[in-house]
């Protein structure tokens, strides 16, 4: 590494400059105390300066770039190393023509800084916030993350073809990296989490709504778990009679017979325990309205029965004689 770097007066390198007053970029200060370069900005308006950095560049451009087929950027890069080790080593040195850059390079290197054992990183971070969608929107792409992490602050650290997504230090996603624009990078796991956890809301919400309107109920539903029964079909079904009906309960036996019904002695207690609680229990001393209902129900059907023997007699006479001679 050279002891100091020319640097044109770019904003990515100088913030701000007033004559000899320079003011660096931190990430330019941060990597040049990685590589212990001096970082020097050409003097304003002096051309001669300037152009030992703009000649260098204009070189790559004509010899590497032009007409330079590559498929990614793992193959430019490819490329770019094996022309910076041949044609660009072999060249003919500006200072002196009759050297190679090569073999200026090897006269030089012992006065050059070794490399550090880690190199500097050059990953790109930044702070999105998570919206009301489990996304965070990256180079004008949209990358999955659990959903967990909602209206939350995360660190998207971006690689050439890595996406990572943090919680401070915690690792909770990461995609490939997209170079197209509006597109939307998914993780399965994601999606699949998300949608168990929206099943798992309506269950619970209609269980707490339950518990809300019938305390009691938690205890129904702990028993129908144990006898086997199917927790969403019973929950549903108290939802609709809790909508037709409201939290309203009947019965036409006295607490000390629901053992006859529940075999459970605790799960009795617990039940009328929770049933009562903050209830007012109204005793009707009266006809049961479902066995009067009943009762007219069947005398209906009687009636109905009756009005066909009266217009059928001799088929149901045959029917009776049938039946005496067997």
């Amino acid at each position: 590494m050279p002891r100091v770097l020319l640097y044109d007066n770019l904003k990515l390198a100088v913030l701000e400059r007033q004559g000899e007053a320079i003011r660096f970029h931190p990430t330019l200060l941060a990597f040049a105390a990685h590589y212990r370069f001096e970082p020097r900005p050409v003097a304003v308006a002096r051309g001669n300066e300037k152009g030992r950095v703009e000649r260098t560049i204009r070189y790559v451009r004509d010899n590497f770039f032009a007409a330079r087929p590559w498929i990614n950027l793992d193959d430019l890069n490819a490329q770019a190393a094996s022309w910076c080790d041949g044609q660009a080593a072999n060249r003919p040195c500006p200072e002196d023509t009759s050297l190679s850059v090569r073999e200026v390079f090897a006269q030089e290197q012992s006065k050059l800084f070794a490399l550090p054992d880690n190199p500097y990183p050059i990953d790109e971070r930044k702070e999105v916030r998570v919206g009301k969608t489990p996304y965070v929107r990256f180079d004008l792409n949209d990358y999955s993350v659990p959903h967990q992490y909602v209206h939350r602050v995360l660190t998207v650290i971006a690689k050439a073809d890595q996406i990572t997504i943090t919680d401070g230090s915690q690792v909770i996603a990461q995609h490939a990296r997209s170079y197209d624009k509006g597109k939307q990078i998914e993780n399965e796991e994601h999606i699949k989490a998300l949608a168990d956890a929206k099943y798992n809301a309506r269950q619970h919400h209609g269980q707490n709504r339950l518990a809300q309107a019938i305390p009691a109920s938690q205890a129904l539903l702990i028993a129908a778990i144990e006898r086997g029964y199917s927790l969403r079909s019973i929950v549903a079904d108290l939802l609709q009679l809790l909508d037709s009906y409201g939290a309203t309960v009947t019965t036409n036996k006295p607490f000390t017979e629901w053992g006859e019904i529940f075999p459970n002695a605790a799960c009795v207690v617990s039940l009328i325990d929770r049933l009562v609680h903050n209830s007012e229990i109204i005793g009707i001393e009266a006809e049961s309205y479902r066995l009067k209902e009943a009762k007219e129900q069947a005398l209906k059907r009687r009636e109905i029965r009756a009005k066909r023997t009266a217009k059928n007699p001799h088929k149901n006479q045959k029917l009776i004689d049938s039946n005496i001679s067997q």
